[in-house]
């Protein structure tokens, strides 16, 4: 681009995506250890629950906020302090010792990572509209890949560190992860698309897009933000219930149902890192149709069928379709309404993986857990239907 050497957007796209895979990662790592905080704090089951919705009550209230500081002080800014606070953050809950500073202390855990994410999926934003390329997706894949080296990290150290130690850990890897990314991020500049002519030429100098919302433009968000919804529901109902499902429904034992979300979360990741190519081919609202009614033939077969090996096939599937939906209902969020957007997006998207797990349980209380799953197929449906239906509703393909 004009004024804007390629060098320089290859080392923000790289600090970016360090970011995305930092918060993956610290967050990861504390997920595998709440068992040993459960043990340690002496809460009980429903104590633990209502101190683990501090993560959620934080990020969720955080990421608006974070929205307007974005627009004020900029989202690479943003983005490096809520970098420092999440890997601060990380290593309090193991100085706790009662489920009521818990869930004090998991609000700015929630805080910090309901701000990263809003600031880096902004910052992401911005540069996806410069290069004028679908690529999302993977920075949500080094999202994933983070995580999963977090679990597996987690898992291999829990028997020999105590919490304590492996969350200060984290802490330590998440500042210099911080120092050394935040350092470039903040050496370059927030990236401006280049405004066109009639004749569709880019004119030298580059401006910056005005984002000024009107009522039509927040009901498009809003839209993107109940697609983002509908397909973090099937993320966090997998999460809690998919291992569940299979052990108790199909009769896996323990370590062949803990797969289950492993071939979720793994498929879900290699649909991110294709992501780009298939966007490319397909488009924006034919990979949200297209991943949606994926995703409900999928999580049919898994929540269904009554062969163990039919199920785990049925979340592979479900994690292929879904993997793109979310990255592609933020994108373009941010690219109609600027950080707010990305914000409300967000927010709706959490608020889907907050209601997935609790929704799942009542329905498994009235019906059964194979039957409460098939809500993940619903939602999968009606997101394949919004986006197929809204497809005309923007100037930029859905």
């Amino acid at each position: 681009m004009p004024g804007r050497p390629s060098s320089d957007l290859t080392r923000l796209r790289v600090a970016l995506t360090v970011f995305f895979a930092l918060d993956g990662f610290v967050f990861a790592g504390w997920v595998v250890r709440i068992p040993a905080i459960k043990e340690q704090t002496g809460a009980s089951a429903s104590a633990l629950g209502l101190a683990l919705l501090g993560v959620s009550a934080g990020a969720v209230v955080t990421m608006m906020l974070t929205g307007r500081l974005c627009g004020r002080y900029g989202s690479h800014r943003v983005t490096v302090v809520c970098g420092v606070l999440l890997s601060l953050s990380v290593a309090l809950p193991p100085l706790t010792h009662s489920a009521l500073t818990l869930g004090a202390v998991l609000l700015v855990f929630g805080a910090a990572y309901g701000g990263i994410n809003v600031a880096f999926n902004s910052a992401a934003v911005d540069l996806v509209a410069v290069l004028r390329r679908p690529i999302m997706p993977s920075f949500h894949a080094a999202f994933s890949l983070g995580g999963m080296v977090g679990a597996g990290l987690g898992g291999l150290v829990a028997g020999s560190l105590s919490p304590a130690r492996h969350l200060l850990g984290l802490t330590v890897i998440g500042l210099l992860v911080t120092a050394l990314a935040g350092r470039v991020l903040l050496r370059c500049e927030t990236p401006e698309p280049a405004a066109t002519n009639e004749s569709g030429g880019r004119r030298a100098r580059e401006v910056r897009v005005p984002r000024k919302p009107d009522t039509r433009t927040r009901r498009l968000v809003v839209v993107f933000g109940l697609i983002a919804l509908c397909t973090a529901y099937g993320e966090g109902a997998l999460a809690d219930w998919g291992a569940l499902h299979l052990e108790q429904d199909l009769g896996a034992r323990p370590g062949v149902a803990a797969a289950g979300y492993t071939c979720f979360a793994l498929a879900m990741t290699i649909g991110r890192l294709t992501g780009t190519r298939l966007l490319e081919r397909l488009g924006r609202s034919r990979t949200v149709v297209a991943g949606g009614a994926l995703a409900t033939a999928g999580m049919l077969l898994g929540s269904l069928s009554p062969s163990l090996w039919a199920a785990l096939l049925g979340f592979a599937v479900t994690g292929l379709g879904l993997a793109n939906i979310f990255p592609i209902a933020v994108e373009r969020a941010g690219a109609l309404a600027g950080p707010s957007g990305v914000a409300t997006a967000s927010t709706l998207g959490y608020g889907g993986m907050l209601l997935g797990p609790p929704a799942i349980g009542f329905m498994a209380d009235w019906f059964s857990l194979s039957a409460a799953l098939t809500s993940v197929a619903a939602l999968a449906a009606v997101a394949a239907t919004i986006g197929y239906a809204t497809r005309r509703a923007t100037q930029a393909d859905i």
